[in-house]
Protein backbone atom coordinates (compact mmCIF):
# COMPACT_ATOMS: atom_id res chain seq x y z
CA UNK A 1 0.00 0.00 0.00
CA UNK A 2 2.91 2.34 0.59
CA UNK A 3 3.70 2.40 -3.13
CA UNK A 4 0.15 3.40 -3.98
CA UNK A 5 0.13 6.19 -1.40
CA UNK A 6 3.27 7.73 -2.94
CA UNK A 7 1.18 8.82 -5.94
CA UNK A 8 -2.32 9.88 -5.00
CA UNK A 9 -4.88 8.36 -7.33
CA UNK A 10 -6.55 11.76 -7.64
CA UNK A 11 -3.28 13.17 -9.05
CA UNK A 12 -3.20 10.66 -11.94
CA UNK A 13 -4.78 11.94 -15.12
CA UNK A 14 -6.98 9.44 -17.00
CA UNK A 15 -4.91 9.78 -20.17
CA UNK A 16 -1.81 8.66 -18.21
CA UNK A 17 -3.43 5.35 -17.24
CA UNK A 18 -3.27 2.24 -19.38
CA UNK A 19 -6.90 1.51 -20.23
CA UNK A 20 -6.75 -2.27 -19.87
CA UNK A 21 -4.19 -3.38 -17.29
CA UNK A 22 -1.77 -2.17 -14.67
CA UNK A 23 0.83 -3.98 -12.63
CA UNK A 24 0.24 -4.40 -8.90
CA UNK A 25 2.76 -5.53 -6.33
CA UNK A 26 1.71 -6.51 -2.82
CA UNK A 27 2.76 -8.64 0.10
CA UNK A 28 0.60 -11.61 1.08
CA UNK A 29 0.62 -13.64 4.23
CA UNK A 30 2.09 -17.09 3.73
CA UNK A 31 -1.32 -18.62 4.44
CA UNK A 32 -3.02 -16.59 1.69
CA UNK A 33 -0.23 -17.35 -0.76
CA UNK A 34 -0.32 -21.08 -0.07
CA UNK A 35 -4.10 -21.22 -0.33
CA UNK A 36 -4.09 -19.21 -3.56
CA UNK A 37 -1.37 -21.44 -5.05
CA UNK A 38 -3.22 -24.64 -4.07
CA UNK A 39 -6.48 -23.30 -5.52
CA UNK A 40 -4.87 -22.34 -8.83
CA UNK A 41 -3.08 -25.68 -9.11
CA UNK A 42 -6.29 -27.63 -8.50
CA UNK A 43 -8.46 -25.46 -10.78
CA UNK A 44 -7.02 -25.35 -14.30
CA UNK A 45 -9.49 -22.70 -15.50
CA UNK A 46 -8.12 -20.22 -12.93
CA UNK A 47 -4.77 -18.48 -12.66
CA UNK A 48 -3.36 -16.04 -10.12
CA UNK A 49 -4.48 -13.04 -12.16
CA UNK A 50 -8.07 -14.20 -12.52
CA UNK A 51 -8.19 -15.02 -8.80
CA UNK A 52 -6.92 -11.58 -7.74
CA UNK A 53 -9.23 -9.80 -10.21
CA UNK A 54 -12.19 -11.79 -8.91
CA UNK A 55 -11.32 -11.14 -5.27
CA UNK A 56 -10.88 -7.40 -5.82
CA UNK A 57 -14.08 -7.10 -7.86
CA UNK A 58 -16.02 -9.02 -5.21
CA UNK A 59 -14.67 -6.81 -2.43
CA UNK A 60 -15.42 -3.61 -4.34
CA UNK A 61 -18.96 -4.58 -5.35
CA UNK A 62 -19.81 -5.77 -1.84
CA UNK A 63 -18.57 -2.43 -0.50
CA UNK A 64 -20.63 -0.19 -2.76
CA UNK A 65 -18.71 0.12 -6.03
CA UNK A 66 -21.10 0.86 -8.89
CA UNK A 67 -18.62 0.90 -11.79
CA UNK A 68 -20.05 -1.18 -14.66
CA UNK A 69 -16.67 -2.73 -15.55
CA UNK A 70 -16.11 -3.91 -11.98
CA UNK A 71 -19.66 -5.25 -11.80
CA UNK A 72 -19.09 -7.15 -15.05
CA UNK A 73 -15.95 -8.85 -13.66
CA UNK A 74 -17.86 -9.70 -10.48
CA UNK A 75 -20.87 -11.15 -12.31
CA UNK A 76 -18.72 -13.10 -14.78
CA UNK A 77 -16.89 -14.87 -11.97
CA UNK A 78 -20.18 -15.68 -10.24
CA UNK A 79 -21.52 -17.48 -13.27
CA UNK A 80 -18.31 -19.13 -14.47
CA UNK A 81 -18.35 -22.79 -13.47
CA UNK A 82 -15.29 -23.93 -11.59
CA UNK A 83 -14.32 -26.94 -9.58
CA UNK A 84 -15.02 -26.56 -5.86
CA UNK A 85 -12.00 -26.03 -3.68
Amino acid sequence: MNQISQTKLSDVKPEECTPNKISLETELSETLYTTMKDFVLSNPTWDQYKLINSALATFLVQNGCTDDSVSEIYLNQLFTPSKSF
